[in-house]
């Protein structure tokens, strides 16, 4: 079987092993999620600062790493780069399976982070080579619903096989295995080039303007909606509702970014250049939803929902907005640079969310989601009066 790529036709496996790429990069951090109320136990010893290194440093290495692979694609073989990360990636993955004590899995994460961080790129830099125009819109529509897809089944197996004995939650991390396997696919299957008329090659330079308000704007609504993550355990717990019931309102949040994600180009279609527009909307009203006082499940859920709507819709056309204000050799390090904005801001979202209760001194978790909720109002606002003309908030073509 082969799938269209605007540039022809490819085999479905060498597609699956790109989608085998877009699932791993979800994993980093995953796993120690369901046993850091148990580190106190596990590890009687460890200091806050170990506990808060085991957190921060894939996170905080995965930045750098990101944007040196971007930069060694340029001139460097994207399939050598896939293998060493994924590679590095796996046997930490697999040390991690047998540590047997704290700083033997921060080293580990470490390594890991290192390893993410040159393989994320490469997760939507395929896509760009491979495909153009409408389908690779579509697959990186389906890229971003197969990351948040994986994520929410290995974040429910990982906390399975956490009660069972804390080390099987590393388990997850051998899920690399099977992108190695699946590489020979990509071997042989070698992208064709750019059509002449593709808006890669319009750019003979990276459109430094573009790419920088794409940052700033992907920032933005990463920041607003990691709330949803940061803060929904908290809110749930300050109305009466339990650990089972939050984990089920981020469950809906991911798999509600998930869901855009099959359906992008009919999206796109309907919606036009005030996609984002819409989605900021859907998003910000998500999050007032969130905001309001004596939240019940119902309302939490149906506002996570949206609020991951929005987002889904958003994230995907991003990375296709990157890879076209650049030049077909540039494309993976644009979406380095702009990818890696979304892991800067799950390093600060917990800083700027302490900061704002501090500036408002107001601590309430539901205050923070207002917050957000109108941060995202004003953005929607903004861009409804500059869309038609924006290359980033509106039509890239």
């Amino acid at each position: 079987m082969k799938i269209e790529t605007g540039k022809g036709m490819m085999p479905l496996v060498a597609v699956v092993a790109i989608w085998s790429i877009s699932a791993v990069v979800s994993l980093p951090g995953l796993a120690i999620s369901p046993i850091l109320d148990k580190l106190d136990t596990i590890f009687p010893h460890a200091s806050e600062l170990e506990v808060e290194m085991l957190e921060s440093l894939p996170s905080m290495l995965i930045i750098p790493f990101m944007l040196l692979s971007g930069r060694w694609s340029v001139r460097g073989n994207k399939i050598r780069l896939l293998v060493l990360g994924t590679a590095i990636f796996l046997l930490s993955g697999v040390g991690m399976l047998l540590s047997r004590s704290l700083m033997e899995l921060i080293i580990l994460g470490g390594v890991m982070g290192i390893g993410a961080g040159i393989i994320i790129p490469l997760s939507t830099g395929f896509i760009v080579d491979y495909f153009t125009g409408d389908s690779r819109v579509k697959q990186l529509g389906i890229s971003s619903a197969v990351n948040n897809l994986t994520l929410v089944l290995a974040t429910s197996l990982v906390g399975i096989l956490a009660d069972m004995e804390w080390h099987f939650a590393f388990a997850v991390y051998l899920l690399p295995a099977v992108t190695l396997i699946l590489v020979p696919a990509l071997t042989h299957t070698k992208p064709s080039p750019e059509p002449p008329s593709g808006a890669q090659n319009r750019q003979s330079r990276l459109n430094g303007g573009v790419i920088v308000g794409l940052m700033l704007f992907y920032f933005a609504i990463t920041y607003c909606s990691l709330v949803v993550t940061f803060n929904t355990s908290y809110l749930a717990a300050e109305v009466g509702m339990g650990s089972t019931k939050s984990g089920l309102i981020i469950s809906l949040f991911f798999l509600a970014i998930m869901l855009p994600g099959f359906i992008l180009n009919r999206i796109i279609a309907l919606l036009g250049s005030a996609t984002n527009l819409w989605s900021l909307v859907v998003m910000a009203v998500g999050l007032l939803i969130m905001s309001l006082s004596h939240p019940s499940l119902l309302t939490l859920s149906v506002g996570a929902m949206l609020t991951g709507l929005g987002y889904g819709v958003m994230q995907p056309i991003i990375y296709d907005k990157a890879a076209t204000n650049a030049p077909p050799r540039l494309s993976t390090l644009a979406l380095s640079i702009v990818m890696a904005v979304n892991y800067l801001a799950i390093l600060l979202a917990p800083l700027i969310l302490d900061l704002t209760n501090m500036l408002f001194k107001h601590s309430s978790p539901t205050h923070a989601f207002l917050v957000n909720g109108i941060v995202t109002l004003l953005i929607a606002l903004y861009t409804l009066f500059v869309y038609k003309r924006s290359r980033v908030l509106g039509s890239d073509d």
